[in-house]
């Protein structure tokens, strides 16, 4: 007969997606897939339920528009101004010196924690409804240990007393009393903890607390320029943050106030030193006007030199005006500033226009000059001085009233229900996770997973699939989870369970080799495989039960004299057998056992020898086979794996019939043609394989054996 090789293709993967596959396979793991979810799930539900609850606290503040020069006011139409009133604000909110005041007024740099058992043991006290203890820490001192905190452990003995327990060391105190000891300072206030309860005290460094403060304090502005400021905290404590959070309003509120007092105070000691200045050169050019028309005889300004001497002072006095605006400006801003390059622009432009004036002032006669030029003096000093003086009762007023440009319209109050955890949203994470992950697993499986699963791999290559045993689910729950590991056989499924489906596909199994044989040189059946634990023995055992239940007499061989557990099985003894033949210890018939129930002969390995291939390849075992296919029916031989011994390459070439057995999923379609062509070099013919341990899934689409139609045995009738 012609070799398999002229037929046979190499094997080839496939890289495109089959949907379809992919769906099997989520659906054949489904209870992979449901216990990972089931335990991701209740990861979920236990940190929701054990889980220090984070609450919220929030305020709301109102910084109202400053009120300023009328001067400064009034130039804001004309200028622009993109500075945003809350921005300063919510930098001020949250600089190191506000937080840095409420840490030392709320004595924050004392962190107090009661002990628990750890991961667990607050969140079950809390579901216990064990009330949580606490101390009251007026001053506390520890010494640092390099650039770290040493914390210390403190253990309530009564409402009165404690201890200190640091580096071995014990230390006693009382409540209200000062303890200087072992460079430790402590005063506690107030214990409210039942005896026993036990604390961890750190002092940490007050930078440490403004970090940890700032990360959990935020201020939002509610509109644009609204000026609306909005404060949240977050904590585990509900009482802390509320009053952490009022400190902080409180703190700003303060230094808003005195800012603006001290602000008000030096420009008002400006101007009490300038005024009477500015109104000693008022007089001072009113005398010049008064005594110049006296020596000319009172005289007066044309029509032409009044409008001009308006236009004069005008300008003036929005020069005088953007100097001042120019001040304010400057400390706002950069000279690259859009706002200040307009202020410049703006003064630039009205010194032009004076510059134009002075032009039109220089034609006239001098009188009309000198007139023209000592009214504007009076003119313009005047403005000066009026305008001075109201920036004077302003600032009195504001001086007076001090109560800033800031507003607490909402005091800190903490929301009831907690932030976190959200229950619903991480459990459903939790199932989502689940899903993911137990999907990820399934997909890595697939794709990691190079077995044969279907019998068409083996057939594309051109190998013949006699038959597809399905895997005996009765046979798995009545062995011993060592032997499923092995993929060992202890029982006789065929006398055990006839009806099983995996009996009933070695039934045609059977058939099918009655024809195969029919050519061959004799009736001798090797079965071998490509690797161990692709079920040889088993099909070679329940396939003789099979055959002899027929009324044939049938010869089977145990050829695996390394690993051979045939005589486990069928309860054998295992004293003599084909390793005492082979090396001429026994004769043929004295190893010959009898299997009552199974109606067939069996030689068992025997003992193990040393040198299997050596007594294989010797002439006793050619002439045992002659001697068993003289006198039985059919003759079937187990031998080891052909990838791993030359045993069963050996024992072929004395055979008539060779069969392959491949384990579904765990054999390659590989490592199948390797074993072919191995038996082909040494001149074996391999007829065909036999697809052991087929699961029925839902990734395949069809496939041979009972298994996938659907069709079995009941012992019960109906």
């Amino acid at each position: 007969m012609s070799s398999l090789a002229n037929n046979k293709t190499s094997p080839q993967d496939s890289d495109e997606i089959d949907l379809g596959r992919i769906i099997g396979e989520i659906l054949d793991h489904r209870k992979l897939i449901i216990a990972v979810t089931a335990v991701v799930t209740f990861v979920a539900l236990v940190y929701v339920l054990l889980a220090t609850p984070v609450y919220q606290a929030n305020a709301l503040i109102q910084i109202e528009q400053k009120q300023g020069n009328a001067i400064l006011n009034s130039l804001s139409q004309m200028l622009p101004d993109s500075q945003p009133q809350s921005a300063p604000e919510i930098s001020l909110l949250q600089s190191r010196m506000i937080l840095g005041k409420t840490i030392d007024d709320l004595n924050l740099q004392y962190k107090i924690e009661q002990k628990h058992f750890p991961v667990l043991g607050a969140g079950l006290s809390r579901l216990l409804g064990l009330n949580e203890g606490s101390v009251d820490v007026k001053k506390l001192y520890i010494p640092n240990n390099g650039d770290e905190s040493q914390d210390i452990l403190l253990k309530i003995l009564d409402e009165r007393r404690y201890q200190i327990v640091t580096d071995n060391i014990t230390i006693n105190g009382t409540v209200g009393t000062l303890l200087n000891n072992n460079g430790i300072s402590i005063l506690i206030d107030k214990i409210n903890a039942d005896p026993g309860t036990e604390f961890y005290i750190r002092y940490e460094t007050k930078l440490k607390k403004i970090d940890d403060l700032q990360k959990k304090f935020n201020v939002a502005d509610q509109g644009k320029d609204t000026g609306m400021l909005n404060l949240t905290l977050v904590g585990e404590d509900p009482k802390l943050i509320r009053e952490i959070l009022n400190s902080i309003s409180q703190n700003y509120l303060a230094q808003n106030v005195e800012r603006q007092a001290a602000q008000d105070a030096k420009s008002l000691e400006f101007l009490n030193e300038q005024l009477p200045k500015v109104r000693s050169d008022l007089d001072a050019a009113e005398d010049k006007l008064n005594n110049y028309r006296k020596q000319k005889d009172s005289v007066d300004l044309t029509m032409e030199a009044k409008s001009i001497l308006d236009q004069i002072v005008n300008v003036d006095n929005q020069l005088n005006s953007l100097t001042f605006r120019e001040a304010e400006v400057s400390q706002l801003y950069t000279k690259e500033h859009p706002t200040y390059k307009a202020l410049m622009e703006k003064k630039k432009t009205l010194q032009e226009e004076k510059a134009k004036l002075n032009k039109r002032v220089s034609s006239m006669p001098s009188t009309q000059q000198e007139v023209l030029r000592l009214s504007r003096d009076v003119e313009s000093g005047r403005a000066v001085y009026l305008q001075l003086l109201n920036r004077q009762q302003e600032l009195n007023i504001a001086k007076s009233s001090a109560i800033g440009n800031v507003r607490i319209i909402d005091q800190a109050i903490t929301e009831p229900k907690p932030i976190q955890p959200k229950s619903l949203i991480v459990v459903a994470v939790g199932i989502l996770a689940g899903l993911f992950i137990s999907i990820g697993i399934v997909l890595i499986k697939v794709y990691l997973r190079r077995g044969i699963e279907s019998p068409e791999q083996l057939e594309e290559m051109g190998i013949n699939v006699y038959a597809s045993i399905p895997l005996s689910e009765w046979l798995t729950k009545n062995s011993s989870k060592i032997k499923l590991k092995k993929n060992e056989s202890e029982k006789l499924l065929a006398i055990e369970n006839p009806a099983d489906l995996a009996v009933e596909a070695i039934r045609s199994l059977r058939t099918s080799l009655h024809f195969a044989m029919m050519e061959a040189k004799n009736n001798v059946l090797m079965i071998s495989g490509a690797s161990p634990n692709a079920g040889k023995t088993f099909i070679s055992t329940n396939l003789s039960a099979t055959i002899a239940s027929t009324g044939k007499k049938v010869l089977f061989i145990d050829a695996d004299l390394r690993q051979g557990y045939v005589h486990k099985m069928l309860g054998g003894q295992n004293i003599h057998g084909l390793s005492d033949v082979l090396s001429g210890q026994s004769s043929v018939e004295s190893v010959i056992e009898r299997i009552p129930s199974a109606e067939f002969d069996y030689i068992g390995r025997g003992q193990v020898p040393p040198n299997p291939a050596e007594l294989l390849m010797h002439r006793r075992f050619e002439t045992l086979l002659k001697w068993a296919s003289d006198n039985y029916e059919l003759v079937i031989i187990d031998t080891p794996p052909i990838l791993a011994v030359t045993d069963a390459a050996i024992i072929g070439r004395y055979a008539g019939t060779t069969l392959l057995v491949a384990r579904f999923e765990e054999n390659t379609a590989k490592e199948i043609a390797v074993s072919v062509k191995r038996f082909e070099q040494s001149g074996v013919l391999v007829r065909g394989c036999i697809l052991n341990g087929v699961v029925k899934k839902a990734s395949s689409y069809y496939g041979y054996g009972y298994n996938h139609y659907g069709y079995s045995y009941d012992n019960q009738k109906k």
